[in-house]
């Protein structure tokens, strides 16, 4: 997540004027589309503005985190209200907006201002931490886990990629690291907007996905050769896109912010095209920024950016800060 004050101004407007729709292709509105979304758990507090989101695959515990303060909240199966896991400020940091949990059970979060921080989800310990190089402006904001337990980690103002391997990992520390570079293949754009948002990398370990969400473009990086490309998007594209959700299949899950609005996409299998299959646009999603996908639903994060937090204007005051549930997404 980061917006500039000019694409706020003109897209938060917008926001507000949309209704419910959910069609698959070009397929008429959904009248259960109200059903099909609610509220999975509170996460308490006034002012939480929540921005990423994982879940524990082997205990579905799911973790936010607070981009207003770095507060990582825990929410275990059956919770109505989310559990502070990891206080605002611990070891320094301001955000939590990328979360992963990987395959030992460790989570991942990455800091905007700093890098990514590793914690035992037992006890909340601090594990490693990598900081951003020092020199250009910076926003890291997503991270990707492939099956070798290598992190990927987007920077949305140096449009790079970072990466932390395992080797690094058991090092403990150290600076974050420049894996791919992709400010040559972004769309140029306005001074101080976003680049390289949300990121997944595919189950078999063959190439991440990463999206240029002021473009709308989906950047395929092939993990064997290095190779950069764009996939071919058929049926719409990924503006405002945020986080992305990659299933195995090829199904694609995407949050587009400041539209509320939520795609689902069928890659090809190498990962090369994408088609859209299903739009979900609804107000009641509250400018979503992250989801995470189970068996049975889509949880997907509710951040109320536009209520007095990061955007710019505020369209009034924030509710109750929740989790969504959306079930057929």
């Amino acid at each position: 997540m980061r917006f500039s004050a000019r694409f706020i101004s003109k897209a938060a407007p917008l926001a507000a004027a949309l209704t419910t729709v959910l069609a698959l292709g070009a397929a008429p509105a959904d009248a259960a589309t109200a059903s099909r979304l609610s509220s999975a758990f509170i996460l308490p507090g006034a002012k939480v503005y929540p921005e990423g989101i994982t879940s524990d695959r082997r205990t579905g515990t799911v973790y936010v985190g607070s981009y207003a303060d770095g507060t990582v909240y825990r929410a275990r199966p059956g919770q109505g209200t989310a559990e502070v896991f990891l206080p605002a400020g611990t070891d320094g940091r301001h955000t939590a907006n990328g979360l992963s949990v990987d395959a030992r059970g460790r989570l991942w979060v990455t800091d905007s201002t700093k890098g990514v921080a590793v914690y035992d989800t037992r006890t909340g310990t601090r594990l490693a931490h990598f900081e951003t190089p020092a020199g250009a402006p910076s926003f890291v904001n997503d991270l990707a886990l492939t099956p070798d337990g290598t992190a990927y980690l987007t920077d949305s103002l140096r449009a790079v990629v970072y990466r932390v391997t395992p080797a690094r990992l058991a090092a403990g520390s150290g600076p974050l690291e420049v894996a791919y570079d992709l400010s040559g293949r972004i769309d140029p754009s306005s001074a101080g907007s976003t680049s390289l948002n949300g990121i997944v990398a595919d189950p078999a370990g063959r190439f991440l996905l990463t999206v240029d969400m002021t473009a709308g473009d989906l950047h395929r990086i092939d993990l064997r050769t290095g190779a950069l490309s764009r996939v071919t998007l058929h049926g719409g594209d990924l503006k405002h896109g945020d986080g992305l959700q990659l299933s195995p299949g090829g199904v694609l899950r995407v949050a587009h912010n400041v539209t509320n609005t939520l795609t689902r996409w069928q890659l090809t299998p190498a990962g090369t095209a994408a088609r859209l299959t299903r739009t979900l646009t609804d107000p009641d999603l509250q400018i979503p920024t992250t989801l995470t996908h189970t068996a049975d639903r889509t949880l997907v994060v509710r951040s109320q950016f536009d209520k007095d937090g990061p955007m710019t204007p505020s369209t009034g005051t924030p509710t109750t800060f929740t989790v969504a549930s959306i079930r057929g997404l």
